[in-house]
């Protein structure tokens, strides 16, 4: 009998869950897989990483795991990284290919919870509603006045879109129920009829920026997208206009923008990612225009799981080996 157990557990596939998730995941993969679960918030240090990898097939990871050309040449036999998210910034695919692993990411569950917090981090800038929160709690209202906390309206206002893909367009369909105009700049341009039911007009970047009085960023993080918004780029946005961010901070020249802010080059900004997380530019976290919030944007229980679950089922395809549904 035991070892009968023994071989039945040998000819199972294993996996690493590099860092604490929830525990339906970890429950779904045990049901045919060996499982090594790090359970710590902390997650591996890329030493720890390599030397828990080794014999595994598979790794489910999150955005906080980094896997350079040098982690994954040391992967010897595994043969997938699913990752939980739809970024997949912090892996280096190409490296990957090289070495024969697949890597999946998350897409389309997160669409609707990051275009909610889009739209959330609009509303709470321009309406000031964290700075008057905290007005409140900090007993400063005395009386009602005309131009107490006075803020801009988001209705009826022009939202310019960086990055029109899943989760772009949701965002613009969200503006729709707020009467907006919307401006829109991709990298390619979307079929015509996407366009006539967004309502959604296609421009240069140039022509976006000056024109917009909500910047709203939605595009991956590579190469070319690296600090596509720096200082040329806030310098031609209105002084009334609002930056959102939540896509991934090193989109946005973090000290550029500070300088923006402090010279009045723009009004505010909503972001829910930084250049160099979990560190964000003391010049942001000292201004009362400028909303953040901790990489949360598909941060609802649904969301999350449904993400981690997706991932699961990624490697466990691999691991039956069968095509995974969302490899990168």
């Amino acid at each position: 009998m035991d070892s009968a157990v023994t071989f039945n557990e040998m000819s199972k596939p294993s996996i690493l869950l590099t860092k604490h998730i929830f525990p339906v995941v970890v429950e779904r993969l045990r049901e045919e897989a060996i499982v090594d679960y790090e359970a710590s918030a902390d997650g591996l240090s890329a030493a720890q990483l390599i030397e828990r990898a080794q014999g595994k097939d598979a790794i489910l990871c999150q955005v906080t795991d980094r896997f350079t050309s040098d982690v994954l040449a040391q992967l010897k036999g595994v043969r997938v990284i699913a990752h939980v998210g739809v970024g997949y910034d912090n892996i280096d695919a190409a490296a990957a290919k090289q070495h024969g692993i697949i890597v999946t990411n998350t897409p389309g569950v997160v669409d609707e919870s990051t275009a909610d917090m889009a739209f959330g981090l609009m509303l709470a800038t321009a309406r000031r509603i964290p700075e008057s929160d905290k007005f409140i709690r900090d007993g400063k209202w005395a009386r009602w006045s005309i131009d107490l906390m006075i803020g801009c309206d988001v209705h009826h206002q022009t939202l310019g879109i960086l990055g029109m893909g899943r989760i772009g367009q949701v965002v613009a369909r969200r503006a729709r129920g707020f009467s907006m105009r919307v401006l829109y700049n991709n990298r390619n341009r979307v079929a015509h009829e996407i366009e006539e039911d967004l309502q959604a007009e296609y421009v240069s970047l140039e022509q976006l920026l000056p024109e917009s009085d909500f910047v709203s960023i939605h595009t991956p993080l590579n190469p070319g997208t690296r600090r596509l918004i720096g200082e040329a780029q806030l310098k031609q946005m209105k002084r009334s206009a609002i930056l959102i961010n939540t896509s991934r901070g090193p989109v946005v020249d973090e000290a550029a923008l500070v300088r923006a802010l402090d010279e009045g080059w723009i009004a505010g900004a909503g972001l829910d990612v930084f250049e160099d997380e979990p560190r964000v530019h003391p010049g942001l976290t000292a201004r009362s225009n400028v909303v953040m919030a901790p990489h949360i944007a598909s941060a609802s229980v649904a969301t999350r799981t449904k993400m981690a679950l997706m991932a699961a089922e990624n490697a466990r395809a691999v691991m039956r080996g069968e095509s995974p549904i969302n490899a990168v």
